[in-house]
């Protein structure tokens, strides 16, 4: 089954995105990694339900309405929480965590999360890992 289209009218799907999230993380195998935290960076594209591609009647356009989109503000909050609360051997299960928490609202169909480390090697600005992961 393809996934879903990250932003489609026509699938009535909406893009919700967190981009370049730097945080302090505790993660990796290595006895330097586990001694101090490295900056982390994160990307988050989520496909959500989006009401506002489905015909509207015209006296409800142009209208704000915060109940009908996914804020984004819980998705760092999420990030943020995760991150403190551990220390992780593995950017893979780093991922996966917060995946699993933005696919806690019903509304979110798929989530896109990258996980970069940043000061591993001096000669390279990134490495990491991206998973996708959908509403069962």
């Amino acid at each position: 089954m393809e996934p879903p289209r990250i932003a489609d009218a026509i699938g009535a799907v909406r893009h919700v995105f967190v981009r370049d999230m730097t945080l302090e993380a505790r993660i990796g195998v290595h006895a330097a990694e586990k001694r101090a935290p490295q900056p982390v960076r994160f990307n988050i594209d989520l496909a959500v339900e989006d009401e506002g591609a489905r015909p509207l009647s015209h006296a409800s356009v142009g209208r704000d309405n915060l109940s009908r989109v996914v804020d984004y503000e819980p998705i760092v909050a999420a990030v943020r929480r995760i991150v403190a609360e551990r220390h992780f051997a593995l950017a893979e299960t780093l991922a996966e965590r917060i995946a699993e928490a933005a696919l806690i609202d019903p509304r979110v169909i798929f989530a896109r999360v990258r996980v970069e480390k940043l000061d591993v090697f001096r000669d390279v600005a990134a490495v990491g890992v991206e998973i996708e992961r959908r509403r069962a």
